[in-house]
């Protein structure tokens, strides 16, 4: 955060350097115009006096161009510095969005980490209870399993607010990045993909959390 702030600080110097650039440009357009409109006046007042015209001293005029041609460069150097301070500041605006946004996801990663044990814990306790027939179990043990069920749920749409998701299990294709293959056996599944499924495996963002713990299928016994 401490990062974050000294860029935001950074930015906003380079926005006054740009305001004051801003400032000079203007004062130098202004004392161009000033100039030209000397050197106009200067040729305006080539007078004449009672014997004829007189002629305007050639010095000023050349004086008047030369610092005519001064400002110019002057102009052209502080525009250009504008622009470099423009792009330099659009470049710090959007690395320090991206930033933020990836510490707004990736921010609760360990947070997150730690949560996937109480998932596992509510998977193996509704594994335990696999084959089992609610209707034979007594009005406490249905609603103890109903609310093991509902806690399981509210957990994982907690969990996918804040980015948090499952990786694809069983029947799909084996991917490395978010697969773990712990065995090889036959079954019912396409060879090549996930036969079971013995750890869920989790992404926050685009980013692997937990690879899925797998057996993969060798195909049809």
């Amino acid at each position: 955060m401490a990062d974050e702030k000294d860029e935001w600080d950074d930015l906003m110097k380079e926005i006054d350097s740009e305001k004051s650039a801003q400032k000079r440009r203007a004062a130098a357009s202004a004392a161009a115009d000033d100039i030209l409109k000397a050197a106009e006046k200067a040729e305006k007042e080539s007078v004449s006096d009672d014997n004829g015209e007189v002629e305007a001293e050639p010095d000023a005029g050349a004086a008047a161009v030369a610092r005519i041609e001064e400002l110019e460069m002057e102009l052209a150097t502080l525009k250009d510095q504008a622009l470099r301070a423009l792009a330099d500041a659009e470049n710090v605006k959007r690395r320090s969005e991206k930033e933020v946004a990836a510490a707004r996801i990736f921010g609760i990663e360990r947070f997150a980490n730690d949560i996937l044990s109480v998932h596992d814990n509510l998977s193996r306790a509704l594994q335990t209870l696999e084959g089992t027939n609610k209707s034979e179990l007594g009005e406490n043990a249905k609603n103890l399993v109903e609310g093991i069920e509902l806690t399981e749920k509210d957990l994982m749409a907690v969990l996918a607010r804040h980015g948090v998701t499952a990786v694809p299990g069983q029947g799909s294709k084996f991917d490395p990045n978010v697969h773990q293959a712990v065995a090889n056996i036959p079954s019912e599944e396409d060879k090549g993909n996930v036969a079971t499924v013995m750890q869920s495996g989790f992404k926050i963002g685009d980013r692997t959390l937990r690879a899925a713990m797998v057996a993969v299928s060798t195909g049809k016994a």
